[in-house]
């Protein structure tokens, strides 16, 4: 089994959801007291958004290269970036860490793909929905990706970082949550995807008002396809 690198804390209720999903997995096809191989490092989540409101994406990038390339000594086989929002750093974290990266916008896309999906609705940070780095990767592999209003997509980045990071889930948030994806089916939206890995925290991908893809469990999923040895997917 190859040794699985999780660059996390981002926040750490997510990666936490990484961390056992990937466990359940290997344990399910392994059987008996199979568990992962995994090498993590989990940064203080505060340090990451100061970086983030000032637009230094640029040291983030570092901090987190510097920490995968940390887990890729200690034996990491591949790295997860245990956040949809530092996928923005991705290419230059990839060039650090020196190991394969296993990227969410490319596992996220293939999901849709293979269940015939075009339309997705984005639910993410507000820096997800609106910097451009995920809905042009996205169109890149075949998917339109619809993201929120703006007074939507302000309450959806304040619902991820002042509840979820937290560890606070309201059933109020819920509901607005369901009302926008309503809104969007009703707009054309065919699916949608929680783009930020504390959404699972709030909304269950299988009852959702449009088929839901859980982009924590897509991205952990892929990770134990490479550590017991799978092809990862290729949505390009």
């Amino acid at each position: 089994m190859k040794t699985i690198g999780l660059i996390g804390g981002m926040s750490w209720e997510s990666t936490a959801v990484y961390y056992r999903h990937i466990n359940q997995e290997v344990r399910r096809l392994r059987g008996g007291l199979a568990s992962a191989d995994i090498a993590l490092r989990s940064l203080n989540f505060t340090e990451v958004v100061a970086l983030q409101k000032a637009g230094r994406w640029d040291l983030a990038g570092a901090m987190l290269g510097e920490a995968g390339a940390g887990l890729a000594r200690a034996g990491a086989d591949c790295m997860l970036i245990c956040t949809n929002t530092m996928h923005l750093v991705a290419e230059p974290v990839a060039e650090m860490v020196g190991v394969p990266l296993i990227d969410i916008i490319t596992e996220t896309a293939a999901a849709l793909r293979a269940d015939g999906r075009r339309r997705p609705l984005l639910l993410a940070t507000r820096y997800t929905m609106e910097h451009g780095f995920y809905t042009s990767r996205m169109k890149t592999l075949g998917l339109d990706v619809m993201v929120p209003e703006a007074d939507e997509r302000a309450l959806v980045h304040s619902v991820i970082f002042d509840q979820l990071c937290q560890g606070e889930v309201c059933d109020a948030s819920r509901r607005a949550y369901l009302s926008i994806i309503d809104k969007a089916r009703a707009g054309g939206a065919d699916s949608v995807i929680l783009g930020c890995t504390e959404i699972g925290l709030l909304l269950d991908p299988e009852a959702l008002p449009l088929p839901g893809y859980d982009s924590t469990t897509i991205h952990a999923d892929a990770a134990v396809r490479f550590a017991l040895g799978e092809n990862l997917s290729q949505a390009a």
